[in-house]
């Protein structure tokens, strides 16, 4: 190997070692990830002073009366409980605009929430896949969810 291979690899390595944290807290997060991560206390902040256009923006949809909806339904479900993220990684393992947020927390009365949450990146701008009921926009026509049969 010559010299800059020998380089690069070191680089990798010790890119890599700065991954992962033994003790429990977080990991940094590189920087394709910093704005997913950002994204996701962003969610927390939300869910804990329960901000419904909050969600909202970091859900990336339009602001309109099935997502208020469905914020709303969220906030019911988790907000106010003043969660602390105990664990967080955040994986770009479907591309560098797409990954997976895993995170752990827990409210202030020690009850957990364990979740894993789809991260995208759009138009440099990182959002959480936390809205499941957006209307098909007129002309479209939803995803096909059948199984596919042999032919």
């Amino acid at each position: 190997m010559n010299r800059r291979h020998i380089a690069a690899v070191a680089l990798a390595l010790l890119a890599l070692s700065g991954c992962s944290s033994g003790n429990g807290k977080a990991a940094p997060a590189a920087s394709s990830g910093d704005g997913a991560r950002q994204a996701v206390d962003d969610y927390v902040t939300a869910l804990n002073t329960r901000d419904a256009t909050g969600l909202i923006r970091i859900g990336g949809v339009k602001d309109e009366s099935w997502s208020r909806s469905e914020a709303d339904k969220i906030l019911a479900d988790k907000g106010g409980r003043g969660w602390k993220i105990s664990w967080l990684e955040i994986g770009h393992d479907m591309g560098p605009d797409v990954g997976s947020a895993r995170l752990a927390a827990k409210d202030k009365a020690g009850r957990s929430m364990n979740d894993t949450i789809t991260v995208t990146r759009d138009k440099g701008v990182w959002h959480l896949t936390i809205f499941t009921g957006q209307p098909v926009e007129p002309g479209k026509s939803p995803a096909e969810t059948s199984e596919l049969s042999a032919s």
